[in-house]
């Protein structure tokens, strides 16, 4: 597993989103994306981040910031997902767990005295260059959305 750093290219990724269709993350050269790694659809925390970025995505829109979710849960479960929750943006499933491996975000988890390895709740903000501007670790899921916008906006005057 590699340890993604930031200005470093973020390494290139083909899956399946919630309607089967793929996606690359080099079809994105030349956009800001947010690739949002999370553990599971359908659980609390996980809905409580989706839902915000769905309630923040005009703003995604405006700006125009791309949003990848990743999980490893299957096109039939994000589609159930995108579905319940009206979520506006792409969900890819990762089951052979080849993209959280190459990101750095399957590991070793704790909960309830149990350990398990699991999808570490991280992001990435990655440039039109496709260079890591920004990591996201350890991630509150009902105020990701708002936090990727602030500092979104600060990047985007560096410019």
């Amino acid at each position: 597993m590699m340890k993604i750093k930031l200005k470093q290219k973020a390494p290139d990724f083909t899956l399946s989103d919630q309607n089967g269709k793929e996606h690359s993350l080099s079809d994105y050269l030349g956009h800001w994306v947010l690739v949002y790694f999370y553990p599971k659809d359908d659980t609390p925390g996980c809905t409580k981040e989706a839902c915000s970025i769905r309630d923040n995505y005009p703003d995604f829109k405006k700006l125009k910031l791309d949003v990848l979710g990743i999980s490893v849960d299957s096109v039939k479960s994000h589609d159930k997902f995108v579905t319940k929750y009206k979520l506006p943006f792409t969900l890819l499933a990762d089951e052979k767990k080849l993209v959280v491996k190459k990101y750095g975000v399957w590991a070793k988890k704790k909960f309830m005295g149990r350990e398990y390895l699991g999808t570490m709740r991280t992001s990435f903000l990655i440039n039109p260059k496709g260079l890591i501007a920004k990591i996201y670790e350890n991630v509150k899921p009902e105020l990701h959305a708002e936090e990727v916008l602030l500092d979104f906006k600060l990047f985007s005057k560096k410019k």
